[in-house]
């Protein structure tokens, strides 16, 4: 089996990494990664050995940059924040020029092949052809899809964007990978040219965290996984008789308005469009919803549980990412949330990198 060294920037938890380690096609053995945030550094280095090195790669770069080993492959994910729907200053946010640094580790580390992932909005916005550009420079040719997870194994309604580069070949004659599973309330049979031989119903909220217990506490716990990180928190009586006035799955803020207005907070009230997904309940026959760094918030979308009047802990939210419970994660409850929201899921990793091996 061929073995390729791999380079993961913005690197996060380690999510692309997990899924690039764990593709059965090729042996991707890392070789060193980068984030800003020490927390997210300590969880890579944690589940891939010592070589995550934290800090400003910009900083690194200017100060450093023989530190950059040589590679066969560079990935990550820019943060997204700067091309984010949700970013209000997102023309002149800084984050959205972060794609420069990562194409320069490319040059730096010799790399054949780089997977760059984003928010859908990139593919959309001038940097993407600036990224393409700069990329077609360098001797790469490119390609470019949006990816929904849930079409690859992942129990989550989650789409990215990935841009994907070779020096080889023309990567688009692999990628985008054949999807792995199709909804079964799509009445019509899967188109064979888009899907794999086998493909599989989509993963469900039920199939991830169908056998877990309740929660108990409100701390990360001693316990092994998965109960680890599985623990509750501790909401105030109005958030108990919100949570209990919306009791079915599925119903949200415009069901707790309908059937509990007394309870229904005023700025809920006034705003009488769109954010159907907040305070939602999830389904159990369904995927999950994007699973954001605040998913233990329910007033920031669909995160109660479907059964129980809490929302989702931080076990089932890594679930609904595809890590496995043997992934150790490190730092506070807040920054654990964090790594998990901001991750690309391992089992969407999988499936590109499944792809990235015909081309590199």
């Amino acid at each position: 089996m061929a073995e390729y060294r791999l380079i993961d920037l913005f690197c996060g938890a380690g999510g692309m990494t997990l899924g690039f380690t764990h593709a059965a096609e090729a042996a991707f053995r890392p070789v060193w990664a980068n984030d800003a945030n020490s927390f997210a550094a300590a969880t890579y280095n944690a589940n891939f050995g010592n070589h995550c090195v934290p800090g400003d790669i910009v900083s690194i770069l200017e100060n450093n940059a023989q530190a950059i080993p040589q590679a066969d492959v560079v990935i990550g994910g820019p943060p997204c924040q700067g091309f984010s729907l949700l970013n209000k200053n997102r023309l002149s946010d800084a984050r959205k020029q972060l794609w420069r640094p990562f194409l320069d580790v490319v040059q730096l580390s010799g790399a054949r092949a780089f997977v760059m992932e984003n928010v859908p909005q990139i593919l959309g916005a001038p940097e993407c052809g600036e990224i393409v550009e700069s990329a077609e420079a360098l001797g790469f040719r490119v390609a470019a899809a949006k990816l929904a997870a849930v079409d690859y194994g992942v129990p989550q309604l989650r789409t990215r964007a990935f841009i994907v580069g070779s020096r080889v070949a023309d990567p688009g004659e692999a990628f985008p990978p054949k999807k792995r599973c199709y909804s079964p309330r799509n009445r019509s049979a899967p188109n064979l040219f888009d899907f794999c031989a086998s493909p599989q119903p989509w993963k469900t909220v039920r199939d991830a965290i169908g056998d877990l217990p309740a929660p108990v506490g409100t701390e990360i716990r001693d316990d092994a996984p998965p109960l680890d990180i599985h623990f509750g928190r501790n909401p105030t009586a109005l958030s108990k008789k919100r949570y209990r006035a919306i009791p079915q799955e599925g119903m949200n803020r415009f069901d707790l308005q309908r059937l509990a207005p007394e309870l229904t907070p005023e700025c809920w009230v006034r705003k009488k469009k769109g954010g159907t997904d907040l305070f939602g309940r999830l389904w159990w026959d369904r995927p999950s919803f994007t699973i954001r760094t605040e998913f233990f918030k329910p007033e920031k979308g669909r995160y109660l549980h479907p059964s129980q009047h809490r929302p989702i802990t931080h076990r089932e939210a890594a679930r609904f990412q595809s890590f496995p419970d043997d992934f150790r994660f490190q730092g506070t409850k807040i920054e654990i949330a964090r790594q998990i929201g901001n991750a690309v899921p391992p089992k969407l990793a999988a499936a590109v990198a499944a792809s990235l091996t015909a081309v590199i």
